[in-house]
């Protein structure tokens, strides 16, 4: 699913919480002090915390049984949706965060706004317990592994998402979990993902409340570790996330005339949409696992090409048929005979080697498919240049 993004952004605070009465309207009258648009999704609290916000200007969404921190999130984009917002910039009820933060959130959502922020907690001071120090430098480190990318605090709860990021993924996980899963899917989608210092507080010890289950957790956590790791290593490109954007909107490889005639009244040449869509093409071939879509627009950027054209000629590369063509022609260079059996063994244990086979196959079919897409493009839109000239 694509989404327009407003040309005015509108973010929403939402709170989610469960059970944490005795900080919630603390950080909801703090908030509100700083954005009047606040709601707080209670996730099927026992212990009173809504009763306490009844003279506060908050949307309130209820939960009538405790779902999981994930679906509260998911709850409130439904609700976020109705309420015209754009985006959410998520922070946690158990007075960890300083509401005061979230100016520095709406910055960076002016400058990047189909990125994901994540505030970086400052982890300098010596009362943070040991558990969350190593829980976040852990999921870091899988951060890294899974997508290639590089953030401080992965585990953070203070977020901006963009609605139209969170409705297009495909996000599984209820709990905490899904804070890990939605970064790592947003990277494999070509999402940007972005960072700002953010001050922390702890309480002490016997008056912290935290829901976090020791074994219950990081069980789903390594279980979800494990998932996105496989996928990771699969050598299969990820869908990409394409904003639809005024200047991108009806191009689509679905309909090529009616996307060529758009890009040419935006006084696209022949030439420069033809060189687009090979660059488009030849990289959507690659296993760029990953970074396709970021390098297509580096690339298509530093050439001066036209990305919108770039990035849809690509999709023709999408799996399985180009991939499965260029690992097949792959195999045949290096055995001299076709890959014939799909299993496990060949696809699964074997999938290194595929991937070798697909680089090679890629640099040799790459450029046949690049070319060809090319000289197509070129033709049909010379055809259309002067059928707009004659008219």
């Amino acid at each position: 699913m694509n989404e327009t993004m407003p040309t005015s952004i509108k973010p929403l605070i939402v709170i989610p919480v469960y059970n944490h009465s005795k900080t919630l309207r603390d950080i909801v009258s703090r908030a509100l002090n700083i954005h009047s648009h606040v709601m707080v999704v209670d996730d099927g609290s026992t212990d009173g915390g809504i009763e306490t916000l009844k003279n506060l200007n908050v949307h309130i969404v209820r939960h009538d049984k405790n779902r999981g921190k994930g679906v509260a999130i998911m709850s409130a984009v439904q609700e976020a949706r109705n309420l015209g917002t754009t985006h959410l910039i998520t922070i946690d009820a158990d007075g960890q965060h300083d509401p005061a933060d979230i100016p520095l959130f709406l910055s960076k959502i002016e400058q990047a706004p189909y990125a994901i922020i994540v505030g970086k907690r400052n982890f300098a001071r010596t009362n943070i317990p040991f558990s969350s120090r190593f829980g976040r430098s852990f999921s870091n480190f899988w951060l890294r592994v899974q997508t290639g990318r590089s953030l401080k605090d992965t585990q953070s709860g203070f977020r901006a998402y963009p609605i139209a990021v969170l409705e297009w993924l495909k996000l599984r996980e209820k709990r905490y979990s899904f804070e890990i899963e939605v970064l790592v899917k947003a990277a494999w989608a070509g999402i940007d993902l972005k960072e700002v210092d953010i001050s922390v507080h702890y309480s002490e010890r016997t008056k912290r409340i935290s829901h976090f289950r020791p074994f219950r957790d990081n069980l789903i956590l390594s279980l979800l570790n494990t998932r996105l790791t496989i996928r990771a290593i699969v050598p299969v490109p990820h869908r990409r996330f394409m904003p639809v954007t005024a200047e991108s909107e009806n191009i689509t490889i679905l309909h090529p005339l009616r996307s060529l005639r758009s890009l040419m009244k935006r006084d696209a040449s022949p030439r420069q949409l033809a060189a687009s869509a090979t660059l488009g093409v030849f990289l959507g071939s690659l296993p760029l696992i990953a970074c396709q879509t970021i390098s297509i627009l580096a690339m298509a950027n530093f050439l001066r090409l036209n990305k919108f054209a770039a990035l849809t000629a690509s999709q023709l590369c999408m799996p399985p048929l180009v991939p499965a063509l260029c690992i097949e022609l792959g195999y045949f260079i290096r055995h001299g005979r076709f890959l014939t059996e799909i299993s496990l063994k060949t696809i699964g244990y074997q999938s290194l080697q595929r991937l070798y086979e697909w680089i090679i196959g890629s640099f040799i079919l790459g450029p046949i498919l690049a070319v060809a897409t090319g000289s197509i493009i070129y033709v049909i839109a010379s055809f259309i240049q002067k059928e707009n000239g004659a008219t």
